[in-house]
């Protein structure tokens, strides 16, 4: 989907107190292979949640390192994990290496899932977690852990003050900008 559609459509789920004020914006640098996109949420002008490419990237591997370099992380593979390996190499690597390949895939996965909690999300992300916000229900989205989807979903017109209401206590446990919003749609 494109990126126009993808906003159109963003912007049509809006509810109607927060049309016009929260913006959903995006930039791509298509001749400039150095410059990643970057992808925003504006609230009355004001950028509020920024997923931008460039450092990504860089503190993912970061983090990456991190967790591969620290002897107190100890992370557990399973037969499933190492047979996955197996069969997607077609049995080509030596069998000590399968739990080395197995145990990065695993540490890249953590890394990018840390990444994703602190929100440092890329234009990449964004894209897939829209696309999965209009395949899925407005309760998965809300009750889901990817900060994004929670957004997305708080500001959708579906969700009304009631369920808002019922929500609370669930809201405290969340990432500050998930109660920013929070905020934003109760003061409406």
């Amino acid at each position: 989907m494109s990126w126009s559609k993808m906003k159109q459509s963003l912007e049509s789920f809006l509810c109607p107190a927060l049309c016009g004020r929260v913006e959903y914006g995006a930039t791509s640098y298509r001749y400039l292979p150095d410059k990643a996109g970057q992808c925003y949420i504006k609230v009355d002008k004001k950028n509020i949640f920024n997923m931008s490419d460039a450092s990504t990237l860089i503190r993912w591997y970061k983090t990456e390192q991190e967790i591969k370099n620290d002897p107190d992380i100890q992370i557990p593979i399973s037969d499933e994990e190492i047979e996955m390996v197996r069969k997607n190499t077609k049995g080509t690597v030596p069998e000590d290496r399968l739990k080395v390949i197995a145990t990065n895939r695993k540490i890249s996965e953590y890394a990018k899932e840390i990444l994703s909690a602190q929100s440092a999300l890329s234009k990449s992300n964004f894209t897939v977690v829209v696309n999965r916000f209009f395949t899925i229900s407005i309760e998965e989205s809300l009750e889901s852990n990817d900060i994004l989807l929670n957004v997305l979903a708080l500001v959708d017109r579906r969700v009304g003050k009631k369920r808002l209401l019922k929500m609370a206590d669930k809201m405290k446990l969340k990432h500050p900008i998930v109660q920013y919003f929070y905020e934003l749609r109760f003061s409406n």
